[in-house]
């Protein structure tokens, strides 16, 4: 749990617009790459808001300046540690409710098509073209939903899940396939459900019905686990 003065930071680093960046810049680069930021955002902001530079909107610009000043005061009074770990644990916190997606599929058109309309709807969402790249990104961003297609070069969807369900056995996958009517792949597919609770969708699908078993799934205080789910 954080103390008070990193609750005070974390709200003055959003009131300033820099508390968002700075999780995305941890989640995608690393802690040394988000202090820099935070501490070089700081001189550069205080120029721009300098009161004697926006007499047109003096009032605005003392605040700003006066959280400005506060954050200063705060964090060179921190260690680079300790201002990561406030970093680190409002990362965290957003996980819990922001809906994490990470799309995997080969077609490109269809994974434009997919991340749009996820993103549209309000998900944060990653991509990857194949199962290598897919891993990859999931020990980056690390979503609570894969969204991949099965047959894919260099590391099929099933092996992909596979290696992820080592870091992480409560994952919540939904599978994409147009080859369901491939009995060996069925029974594979059917396997996963009922012992994960994974869902499939036969290509091709609606896009409703995909955000409406994304919203059940990802709303489900645990994975499915009532028999098979192939979704067509």
């Amino acid at each position: 749990m954080k103390n008070s003065i990193g609750v005070d930071l974390e709200k003055d680093l959003s009131y300033i617009g820099l508390l968002d960046k700075a999780h995305e810049i941890y989640r995608e680069l690393d802690g040394k790459a988000v202090i820099s930021y935070i501490k070089s955002s700081y001189r550069l902001l205080s120029k721009i808001y300098h009161p004697d530079l926006n007499p047109d909107n003096k009032r605005k610009a003392i605040i700003t300046q006066q959280v400005l000043n506060r954050v200063n005061d705060i964090v060179s009074k921190m260690t680079d540690t300790e201002l990561l770990d406030v970093i680190k644990s409002g990362v965290v916190q957003e996980a819990r409710w922001r809906n994490r997606i990470l799309i995997v599929e080969d077609e490109e058109s269809l994974l434009q098509m997919l991340e749009s309309i996820l993103t549209l709807e309000g998900y944060d969402v990653k991509t990857a073209t194949n199962g290598v790249k897919g891993y990859e990104e999931y020990c980056k961003f690390r979503p609570n939903l894969i969204l991949c297609d099965i047959v894919m070069p260099e590391m099929n969807g099933l092996e992909l899940v596979a290696r992820v369900r080592k870091l992480n056995q409560k994952v919540k996958v939904i599978y994409m396939s147009g080859l369901l009517g491939i009995s060996s792949l069925k029974r594979l597919l059917e396997k996963e459900a009922v012992q994960y609770g994974y869902h499939t969708l036969n290509k091709p699908f609606k896009p409703s019905l995909l955000l409406t078993v994304l919203k059940d799934y990802l709303q489900a205080d645990t994975a499915w686990k009532k028999g098979i789910s192939v979704v067509v």
